[in-house]
């Protein structure tokens, strides 16, 4: 089966039983995009050794959108994953509304953004964007689920990541749509997908409940990839997903789902 779409795997999620440079190979051996989250405590040139190609790592390692303090961390993070980044050549770097700690969950919870703090966060996310244009890369903004995985996350909900970019409209910053936290906090996928076109970097993937491989769960991703495919989508889908037995069964229900 071919795919109209590149599909990438997220290195972090499958074959967990082995070393992540093996890792990186087997997704490679199967024709699949790769990518990684925080890239600081992997050995890159090791990585770049395997020959796979990259799709997307992790952006920033610590800061926020809002509060200036914040801000200049992110950025200057954001300036390293830049300089990381032309080891491993990911054109896309991931970023959230804060920083994350190793469970998923924000450094600095809050629940509720002011006025003034989305003010703030829109000129973050600009600095970002420049950011991407001087190293030729692509930044995203990631939504996240606020009631299962990422609990007190700013900015965490889609309509707010939309809302974002959209107002920005760089080309250096786009969204990481991912549907398996949409799902959990959204619904309404395929309008979803329409009303975020335009900004669309990446679209991530997993099933619900789980955030397993697609067939696991209660989206019809066949009918995601049907509507994707009408509505002129021709970006990367990436697997964020956690494999619920065998790893090439995953891989395999994966591809099968946006072939």
């Amino acid at each position: 089966m071919s795919a109209p779409f590149p599909l990438a795997v997220c290195a972090e999620m499958v074959f967990t039983d082995i070393p992540v440079v093996d890792r990186v190979r087997e997704i490679d051996s199967r024709g699949y995009l790769v990518e990684i989250w925080d890239w600081s405590n992997k050995d890159l040139e090791a990585l770049a050794a395997t020959g796979a190609t990259f799709s997307s790592m992790t952006g920033y390692l610590r800061g926020e959108l809002i509060g200036a303090d914040g801000a200049n961390e992110l950025l200057e993070t954001a300036r390293l994953s830049c300089e990381a980044a032309k080891i491993l050549n990911p054109p896309r770097l991931n970023v959230h509304g804060t920083g994350l700690d190793d469970k998923g969950l924000p450094v600095k919870p809050q629940n509720t953004v002011t006025a003034q703090e989305r003010v703030q966060a829109i000129d973050t996310l600009k600095r970002l964007a420049d950011l991407g244009a001087e190293y030729d890369r692509v930044f995203m903004l990631e939504n996240l689920n606020l009631l299962v995985d990422h609990m007190g996350t700013p900015f965490g909900r889609a309509e707010d990541t939309i809302a974002l970019v959209s107002e920005i409209n760089h080309p250096h910053l786009k969204l990481n749509l991912d549907l398996y936290h949409a799902q959990i906090g959204e619904g309404n996928l395929i309008e979803l997908c329409k009303q975020a076109l335009p900004w669309i970097g990446e679209i991530q993937i997993a099933d619900v409940p789980g955030r397993m491989e697609p067939g696991t769960g209660e989206i019809n991703y066949n009918g995601v990839s049907a509507a994707l495919q009408a509505m002129g989508y021709t970006g990367v889908i990436g697997m964020e997903a956690w494999a619920s037995g065998d790893s090439d069964l995953a891989l395999e229900r994966f591809r099968a789902a946006f072939s």
